[in-house]
């Protein structure tokens, strides 16, 4: 599984809009293939939320991965963004947050999602990457910096 795989240009938002963390999980949720009408974007949007309030998906070093699951996911979608305004988060090392990368899965996928979840995490402790995304203007060169930077 590689990010540039999975994600497409249309499932990125370079600069991200919102400003709260509530906002900026909708944002991503709406970016979403399954999302496409506002009933399927509560309804996931409502999973990503039920995951974060159990703990924070703001892992530190200006990274936020949030995810959730959802029936009407096929098999895993993901979104990603950068905001330009860091967002409190309530990360892990209470520093605010400026990368997200959104994952849902459909339940029965649960093994993809922690993989997933364990890659991304992998890839964006590197801080070549970070100052790389820090960089980057549109969706186009965030999939390329993924190219170049993510594993074989």
């Amino acid at each position: 599984m590689k990010l540039a795989e999975i994600l497409c240009a249309e499932q990125i938002r370079v600069p991200l809009e919102s400003r709260t963390k509530a906002g900026v999980l909708r944002e991503l949720v709406a970016l979403l293939p399954s999302a496409k009408d506002v009933p399927a974007c509560d309804a996931i949007l409502e999973s990503v939320l039920e995951r974060e309030a159990k703990m924070s998906t703001g892992i530190g070093q200006g990274v936020a991965i949030p995810h959730g699951r959802s029936d009407l996911i096929p098999d895993m979608e993901m979104a990603f963004g950068i905001s330009r305004v860091p967002i409190e988060f309530d990360s892990m090392d209470g520093k605010p947050v400026e990368i997200f990368f959104l994952i849902v899965t459909t339940p029965a996928k649960a093994g993809a999602h922690i993989q997933a979840l364990a890659r991304i995490s992998r890839m964006l402790a590197s801080e070549r990457l970070r100052e790389g995304l820090a960089e980057v203007r549109t969706p186009e060169g965030v999939l390329e910096l993924f190219r170049r930077e993510e594993p074989a």
